[in-house]
């Protein structure tokens, strides 16, 4: 496939899904289970148009590497089973792990509850060059925490600090923070991966009864789900709150795994092509140099 063609449909998918305007975002108007995003492409083709993208998003990482300028940080939050683990093993698989991290962000340690809360996620941004991951992020503060406020008390955030207000003050305070990274040649870009309860439920099962796959359930995962409308309505509040031109949300439809990792691609291709990277140019001195040391090993 041509890398024309590719970044074309990168382009329009990443239109497709992009929120860069929270003030009309409703959640209740995006479906998990949507599928033809991308021009004709069934399932059964997904597999070779994944791989025609890794190409693409290979070089383009390299040339990021190269170039030194630019850092990407890609936050991917979902609800359990959603797919995010899947999404970036199969659309990061083909890149130079030179250039990527990933950071899962897992429940706060004592010393990360020593600090605030975005303390954690600022020690682990991508340097210039890289690809950050945040599978989960800071993000988890104004979801999980606001379903379960009792979180709060383990914080250390003084009592009187502790209003009403306190997650529209967290909405503010990420956005600055975001508008500081865009600022600075750090490209955010945040994924919310849309699962359907009935898909999750799905999944679920599956790995109950698939004994391989019991290490990714948790008792957990199902008393969250019954919190499933309170996790709707933080997410939509979330994305409603956070989104920007300069660090839009994407919010993703999951219930088809193959679509997902197809649309996350077409987002990060088209995140890297629209930075007009390539590779440094060397100056006259420079590619005299080259010369120099390509007579050198010739005449050996």
């Amino acid at each position: 496939m041509k890398t024309d063609v590719i970044r074309g449909a990168a382009r329009a998918i990443s239109k497709k899904y992009a929120v860069t305007n929270g003030d009309r975002f409703r959640l209740k108007h995006c479906d998990p289970s949507e599928s033809d995003g991308f021009a004709g492409i069934k399932k059964a083709q997904a597999p070779q148009h994944l791989a025609a993208g890794q190409e693409v998003l290979k070089d383009l990482q390299e040339m990021l590497y190269a170039q030194d300028h630019w850092s990407i940080l890609l936050i991917f939050q979902a609800m359990d089973a959603a797919g995010k683990d899947g999404a970036i093993k199969h659309v990061m698989s083909g890149i130079n792990p030179q250039g990527c991290s990933v950071h899962s962000f897992k429940a706060p340690s004592t010393e990360e509850l020593d600090h605030e809360y975005m303390w954690r996620a600022m020690q682990r941004l991508p340097a210039r060059g890289m690809i950050g991951i945040f599978n989960r992020s800071y993000y988890e503060e104004v979801l999980v925490v606001r379903v379960h406020p009792e979180i709060l008390s383990s914080q250390k955030t003084p009592p009187s600090l502790v209003g009403k207000n306190l997650f529209e003050q967290r909405y503010e305070d990420i956005r600055n923070i975001e508008s500081y990274l865009a600022h600075n040649g750090t490209v955010v870009r945040k994924f919310f991966l849309n699962v359907s309860p009935e898909e999750q439920k799905k999944r679920f099962l599956e790995r109950i009864d698939t004994p391989e796959k019991h290490w990714k359930f948790s008792a957990g995962d199902v008393r969250e789900r019954g919190h499933w409308n309170e996790y709707m309505e933080s997410y939509e509040r979330m994305i409603q709150a956070t989104s920007s031109k300069e660090s839009p949300w994407f919010v993703i439809p999951a219930d088809s795994k193959w679509y997902t990792r197809l649309a996350v691609a077409g987002v990060v291709i088209d995140t890297l092509s629209s930075l007009g990277l390539h590779y440094p140019k060397v100056d006259a001195q420079r590619i005299a140099d080259l010369k120099a040391a390509r007579a050198s090993l010739t005449s050996e």
